[in-house]
């Protein structure tokens, strides 16, 4: 855990060739709710669709305060040509004595297609591998969610298989497809990132 408090004391920021990725803020409750409020975002989420712009400000405000206490690892995704708030991508879970992580993300559809998700996952992942000295990262999607997983496999990871009716979300058990790779796999895109206070 000390590892984590040296890396994410601070603001933590990565920069791609598109991106910029760094701590979500409350200022940024409009954008979030523009795409958050929408089901077709949230439909392979567990989550449900915001109710309200009160709602995403409340939840923001949550985020901030779990950053002080280095109890999140997610990032917001800031779209550099127009400074837009565009999304989510980071660590959903952190298993640090078995050196593992877990990315997830989320992407405003107005932004889908574009390869902006591999481009943030890419971020994490070197992220993961070469800051934090991760040795394995997974991802999980439920099953019926292609686009995810395309993502998941454009960024080098391999489909491990499914976990039958793994978790009830909403209102039914699902079942969960999962891909991960290896630090030993991993290489990375060519794109620098820079990281700025990791």
């Amino acid at each position: 855990m000390k590892l984590l408090s040296k890396l994410f004391d601070r603001t933590p920021k990565i920069e791609t060739e598109r991106l910029i990725l760094r701590h979500m803020r409350v200022s940024d409750a409009s954008d979030m709710y523009e795409y958050a409020c929408l089901p077709e975002v949230t439909r392979y989420l567990l989550w449900s669709p915001h109710e309200s712009l009160g709602y995403t400000r409340d939840f923001l405000s949550q985020i901030e305060e779990a950053y002080k206490k280095n109890e999140f690892h997610d990032f917001g995704i800031i779209l550099k040509e127009n400074r837009k708030f565009i999304g989510t991508c980071g660590f959903a879970e952190l298993d640090m004595a078995n050196f593992k992580g877990e990315v997830g993300y989320v992407l405003n559809p107005d932004y889908w297609g574009r390869g902006i998700a591999c481009e943030a996952v890419n971020a994490v992942l070197r992220l993961g591998f070469d800051r934090m000295g991760l040795n394995r990262i997974e991802a999980r999607y439920m099953l019926g969610n292609d686009r995810s997983r395309r993502v998941m496999e454009r960024c080098g990871m391999q489909f491990e298989g499914i976990q039958r009716q793994a978790m009830f979300v909403k209102k039914g058990f699902c079942d969960i497809g999962i891909c991960a790779i290896l630090a030993r796999d991993y290489a990375p895109t060519g794109t620098e990132e820079k990281f700025t206070n990791i």
